[in-house]
Order: C-alpha cells, then sequence, then structure tokens
C-alpha cells in the first residue's frame, strides 16, 4: 500500500507538524482533495492527495512533528483500513546507568496489534531519517542503540531526543567537603511568569536569523530621501483608481516598484552568496516581511519589476491577509531575492533589520517626518523618509551598496521614474 509522507512544502521546510486531518480512516480519497493541514515553518498548508484510494491508516496524529520524507499515512484500496494509530507513549525515565533505554512507542504498531520495534543486532545498518542523524550526532547519541517507533521500526526524530534525554549523567566523584561559608543574602523571587511555546515559525525564524547574524557579515547604510513629491504622487494615483473603483495603493506599494526598479536598473544588489561563487539572479523577486499572531512571514510579490504599481498593491493586499490567516500556500512565500521591513505605521523613524537568507540584502523602512530644509535662501518643510539597507558583505561590497541606495533615493525624488 502506497505511503502518504510528510512533502516539502516551502525551500527551508526540515519538518512539519499534522495540523488536523480533514479525511478520516475508510474514507474514499479522490486525487487532488486535501488530506490534512500541515503546519510549516512559514504557514499552515494543505495537503493534497497525489492518487485516488482510500485511507487505510493515520499514522502521525494531530500534533506529532514529522521529517520530511516519513510516513504520516497509508492510502490503499480498503481492505486494509483500521483504527487510527494510538499517540506515541512517553519514554519512562532512565535508571542511573551509563546506556540508552528508550520505551518503544506504537504509533505504527498499536493499529494492527504488532510488537514495538526492537533494536538493530550488531552491524546491521539501523533505519532512520535524515533529521533523526542529523540530531543524533548534535545530542551524541549512538543511533544504532535507539529504538525505532516509526513504520518498520524506523527511528525518528523524537526517538533521538528521547533517548538523549534519558542517558543518566555519570555520578561525579566524592570530593572533601569544602568549609561551609556564609549563606550570601538571596532576594526571594518575587512574581509569576507564563510560559508560551513557540510556534513551528517562530522556531525556524529564531534558528535562520540567529544563523544569518553569525554566518553573513552585515553592513548597515542608512539614507535620508525627501517623500514629499511621492506622496503627492500617491494621492494623484488613488484619485485616479477611486474614479474607476479600484483599491488604492500604499507608500509602501510605490516603494517596493521604487526598489525592483533600482534592482532592475543595477542588478548587484540582487544576489545570493553560495560560497566560492554569487548567484545573481535574473529574477525580481520582492518580500514583504508581514506581523502576524503566529510569527514573521514573508510573502513574495514575484517579478515585481513588470508589475503595475496597482498590480503590486493588489496582489500585496490579498498575500498579506492570507498571511494573518495563515493561508499562504508554499509558491506565496518562496523564490525572494529581496525584502522589504516597513515599521512606518508604528511611528518608528529608522531601524536596521536582519537579512533574511538566502537573499543578501533587506532594507528597513520608516516613516515619513516633518523636517526643514533649506531650498535656495527659504526654509521649507519637507516629508523625509529613512531607510537603511542591511547587506551581506560577503556578497555586496560598500561602494556597491550605497550605489543602490543612491539610485533609489533617486527614483523615490522623482516617482514618475518608477511607473515609467
Amino acid at each position: 500500500m502506497p505511503e502518504v509522507t510528510m512533502p516539502r512544502l516551502s525551500d527551508t521546510m526540515e519538518e512539519g507538524i499534522v495540523s488536523a486531518w480533514l479525511k478520516q480512516v475508510g474514507d474514499q480519497v479522490k486525487a487532488g482533495e486535501i488530506l490534512a493541514e500541515i503546519e510549516t515553518d512559514k504557514a499552515l498548508m494543505e495537503l493534497e492527495a497525489y492518487e485516488d484510494g482510500v485511507l487505510e491508516q493515520i499514522i502521525a496524529e494531530p500534533g506529532t512533528t514529522v521529517a520530511i520524507g516519513e510516513p504520516i499515512a497509508i492510502l490503499g484500496d480498503g481492505s486494509g483500513a483500521s483504527a487510527p494509530a494510538a499517540a506515541p507513549v512517553p519514554a519512562p525515565p532512565a535508571p542511573a546507568a551509563t546506556t540508552v533505554s528508550v520505551q518503544a512507542n506504537s504509533a505504527a504498531a498499536a493499529g494492527n496489534g504488532s510488537a514495538p520495534a526492537v533494536p538493530a543486532e550488531s552491524g546491521e545498518r539501523k533505519k532512520s531519517s535524515p533529521l533523526a542523524r542529523k540530531v543524533a550526532k548534535e545530542l551524541g547519541v549512538d543511533i544504532a542503540a535507539v529504538t525505532g517507533t516509526g513504520p518498520g521500526g524506523r527511528v525518528t526524530k523524537q526517538d533521538v531526543e528521547n533517548a538523549g534525554s534519558a542517558v543518566a549523567p555519570a555520578a561525579p566523584a566524592a570530593v572533601p567537603p569544602a568549609p561551609a561559608a556564609p549563606a550570601p543574602a538571596i532576594a526571594p523571587a518575587t512574581g509569576d511568569y507564563e510560559e508560551i511555546p513557540l510556534t513551528t515559525i517562530q522556531r525556524v525564524s529564531a534558528q535562520r536569523l540567529t544563523e544569518s547574524k553569525q554566518q553573513a557579515p552585515h553592513i548597515y547604510l542608512t539614507s535620508a530621501i525627501d517623500v514629499t513629491e511621492l506622496l503627492a504622487f500617491r494621492t494623484q494615483i488613488n484619485k485616479t483608481l477611486e474614479e474607476a473603483g479600484s483599491g488604492k495603493v500604499s507608500v509602501n506599494d510605490l516603494l517596493v516598484k521604487a526598489v525592483a526598479t533600482a534592482l532592475r536598473l543595477d542588478p548587484a544588489v540582487n544576489v545570493s552568496f553560495a560560497g566560492d561563487k554569487l548567484l545573481r539572479h535574473n529574477a525580481i523577486n520582492i518580500g514583504i516581511a508581514v506581523a502576524t499572531e503566529a510569527g514573521l512571514l514573508v510573502p513574495v510579490i514575484h517579478d515585481a519589476d513588470r508589475k503595475s504599481v496597482s498590480a503590486i498593491a493588489a496582489e500585496g493586499r490579498d498575500k498579506a491577509a492570507r498571511a494573518r490567516d495563515r493561508k499562504l500556500k508554499g509558491d506565496d512565500m518562496s523564490g525572494g531575492t529581496f525584502t522589504i521591513s516597513n515599521l512606518g505605521m508604528f511611528g518608528i523613524e529608522q531601524f536596521t533589520a536582519v537579512i533574511n537568507p538566502p537573499e543578501s540584502a533587506i532594507l528597513a523602512v520608516g516613516a515619513a517626518q516633518d523636517e526643514l530644509k533649506l531650498d535656495g535662501e527659504k526654509v521649507v518643510a519637507r516629508k523625509i523618509l529613512r531607510v537603511t539597507l542591511s547587506a551581506d558583505h560577503r556578497s555586496i561590497d560598500g561602494a556597491v551598496a550605497a550605489r543602490f541606495l543612491q539610485q533609489l533615493k533617486e527614483l523615490i525624488e522623482h516617482p514618475l521614474r518608477i511607473v515609467t
């Protein structure tokens, strides 16, 4: 019977969480129908059936974390339909010993009454997922000694983690007691706290952004841009769109178009660092950072340089709304080559942002502020917007980043050049 495995639903996904099953054991399934909802590192996505059949068995219950390529269900002809598999049994506390002892789970065996999986014989290659082998190496766990609870006795990531937590540390050697010292005064702990588990999106974002700061040497360049003409241009565009019954454009929509135009004119920033080479992207795909309750998501406007401002605005509204509802699909968030993060709506004047790998740059946008400027001998009030470019110095030199910002400033201060 064919296995339904955890698919790769985003370019950065290593594992997924089964959020809910939309089909039950015994249900007839047509190719293209939605089997389950999967929580990835980016969004809540739908898992489609690739062929017709009957859902014979559910291996991964809701809430189960499964590595890419691991089975989560069995699809057959209906002759072997069984009850959903039982939830994994947690491993008991380990005795004070140096060997690893893990209680077998019956995720695959509970539905058919078979015995729990047993460790492989010495010299036999143990079935295990790539993620399980990676975690075993990180934790220093001998994967050959771990009892697998996956289908066919395969060792899963959870098995390795359980084994790692079950190892009892060696007792320290006895040492003579040190002379008693006066106990320092310790202020009693005050107040309670609430543990808030991280979502998958938050966990992966934390990991990837930490890696970005550690691996990519960030350089920061800030430019003060006069957006007085841009705001007037936006008012004119929106008046025309309102008369046509279309949706309005925002300042951010104009910035997306301006950045895309600048990247088309000077593609040296539209790159990714790849070890001994640079990847210069032909497509200009602009990511827009969107804050959601589940964490930060970055939907992508593909080929933004080829789209009108009104088309960018409509697509941006749609994807931002679906991001907040966690209805984005993998294609909506893949392929980004440059990201814009705008906190101007919160009154933030200026900030720096962390590069979103594998991109090499991100633009942090603040709020437009009223400032006085000299215009000849006159003092005039102008709207000034500060933007800060974070660039990966491995792939973008300071002069290259400065030239890009100079080009962007020129476009924004002469907005007709953005749309022509």
